[in-house]
């Protein structure tokens, strides 16, 4: 499988929205239709989202799920005042079709299928520690985790880790992989099993230190 540096997908990514695409509902649908392929409802699905746009995703995929019969339950740590406005907007959606967040992190041995979208293909320092002790009670359980894009807590360009990262079975990517997640590393380990939804996106030709 092809992997990409992060501002290759960063800028095929630009390029799509300058085109009016709007790439999160896709992604989000993309991400509950991998659970749907793989659980039925009513399974229980734990989405845990993220203050950026990987957060989006997960509530995009998270009201999906909703509306298909999953019982689903949204943890979104930082809130809803610090989502960018695509994630907001979905926020909103989630919102809309009766979805509420989580005044706490639950056990997450309840669920069948966890979905990380804490951090995306964007992190690139090492994790506080409150989000630190967030993961590692993700890690703790034994239900799978579906990552979106990278495991939270690697980084997408060199696939370092940037504390103890989420630990997923499986790891969706949008658009393209990224290269932390081919090199030999924490990167790899972490990710699992690992597969790319396109969202439709063309990737642009090589710049010259690719």
């Amino acid at each position: 499988m092809a992997s990409f540096p992060v501002a290759r997908i960063r800028q095929a990514e630009r390029l799509a929205l300058a085109q009016g695409r709007e790439l999160m509902p896709i992604a989000g649908a993309a991400a509950a239709d991998f659970i749907a392929s793989r659980f039925v409802p009513p399974a229980r699905v734990l989405a845990v989202a993220g203050p950026g746009n990987n957060g989006g995703d997960a509530l995009t995929a998270a009201t999906r799920l909703k509306a298909l019969g999953y019982a689903v339950d949204l943890y979104l740590p930082s809130g809803p005042d610090a989502l960018p406005p695509d994630a907001s907007r979905a926020w909103l959606r989630w919102h809309e079709a009766g979805g509420a967040s989580l005044a706490a992190l639950p056990d997450p041995d309840g669920y069948a299928v966890v979905i990380d979208g804490l951090f995306g293909i964007g992190l690139n320092r090492p994790l506080e520690a409150s989000w630190q002790v967030l993961i590692d009670r993700l890690n703790s359980g034994v239900a799978p985790v579906l990552a979106l894009d990278v495991p939270s807590g690697i980084d997408a360009d060199t696939g370092q880790a940037l504390g103890r990262p989420v630990r997923a079975r499986w790891t969706l990517s949008f658009i393209a992989m990224a290269r932390g997640l081919e090199a030999p590393g924490a990167g790899r380990d972490a990710a699992g099993e690992c597969h790319v939804h396109d969202l439709g996106v063309a990737m642009p030709p090589p710049a010259a230190t690719d």
